[in-house]
């Protein structure tokens, strides 16, 4: 991906499930501005379906816990599948979710020409403090339900790809952020209610946070790149920032100092290596300073935002 290239699908017939969630929405939402876009979720409530329409996107009301395809299009040029059960029903639900259906999904959408299922680098067995490459081997962090059924995702999806010959990408979300929210809009909702956050004891806390205006570029050529084999990827920010500098940050922003709280129960750091991303899917742009400063005006738009310059804690 060279410099400054900006990749936008154009023409094309494209799905997106779970289309309402904060990572999915904004890519649709771009996307739908150049192709006919299908927003698959559960649309309970008509708000959502409102959501979609207003900007362009067909609402299509599909479950994916059900597995149910039969009523959808298998004409579909590319495919975003954002779709998730968090695993807070089980480990063999969250299995029977993310990794069956979805597989059922791959194969039901097999003409497409690329699709993008959505991991979490959360599956990653902590290495200590070092970044995480694709290559290293699978954990049980605390949200070990959803963890492990999104490692048996990979492996079933990859293996349909593999065996039909269908071009998939297979991207580790790493810490997205925005308007939309993410763990750093948590991070600031505690902030301003003066709550502790928790932080695991071994610090700084690294991650590489990606801002959306990244994110949906990255998630755009994801779709564009995907190949047989599988492309495995993790998907970040170029930068690595510790969670203890940019909650500093964000406290000058709104003039409250972050309170943190180290405890073993809390989720390891998510250091992701990003070496392979830059090769097939190229850098990010928004420094994540900027992107900080533009996700806490688009969440408290009436707050007056201080002046902040560089902190000193845990940079890396």
């Amino acid at each position: 991906m060279g410099e400054g290239r900006s990749f936008v699908l154009h023409g094309e017939k494209i799905l997106i499930t779970g289309a309402t969630g904060k990572i999915a929405f904004p890519i649709a939402r771009a996307l739908a501005a150049h192709n006919e876009v299908w927003g698959a979720a559960r649309l309970r409530d008509p708000a959502d379906r409102d959501k979609l329409a207003a900007t362009g996107i067909t609402p299509l009301a599909l479950d994916l816990s059900a597995g149910d395809f039969s009523g959808l299009p298998e004409d579909f040029d590319y495919v975003f599948h954002a779709a998730v059960d968090p695993g807070t029903s089980g480990w063999k639900q969250a299995v029977e979710t993310n990794a069956h259906n979805s597989g059922d999904l791959l194969y039901h959408c097999r003409a497409a020409k690329g699709f993008v299922l959505c991991s979490t680098g959360s599956i990653y067995g902590y290495q200590g403090r070092r970044p995480l490459t694709e290559d290293d081997p699978p954990g049980v962090p605390l949200r070990a339900n959803y963890s492990f059924s999104k490692v048996a995702a990979e492996a079933v999806c990859d293996w349909i790809s593999r065996h039909h010959g269908i071009p998939l990408s297979i991207i580790r979300i790493c810490s997205t952020y925005g308007p939309e929210g993410g763990s750093a809009a948590d991070r600031l909702d505690a902030i301003l209610a003066r709550r502790p956050i928790r932080l695991h004891p071994d610090k700084p806390n690294n991650y590489n946070p990606v801002y959306e205006d990244d994110y949906v570029e990255l998630g755009i050529r994801a779709m564009e790149v995907a190949a047989t084999p599988p492309l495995v990827v993790n998907w970040a920010g170029s930068e690595t920032v510790s969670v203890e500098e940019y909650c500093a940050y964000l406290g000058q922003l709104v003039g409250v100092e972050p309170v943190f709280e180290y405890t073993s129960d809390a989720h390891t750091p998510l250091w992701p290596d990003v070496t392979r991303m830059h090769e097939v899917l190229g850098r990010t742009k928004v420094p994540w300073r900027e992107g900080f400063r533009k996700m806490v005006a688009a969440r408290y738009p009436d707050l007056a935002l201080a002046e902040a310059g560089p902190t000193n804690a845990g940079a890396m």
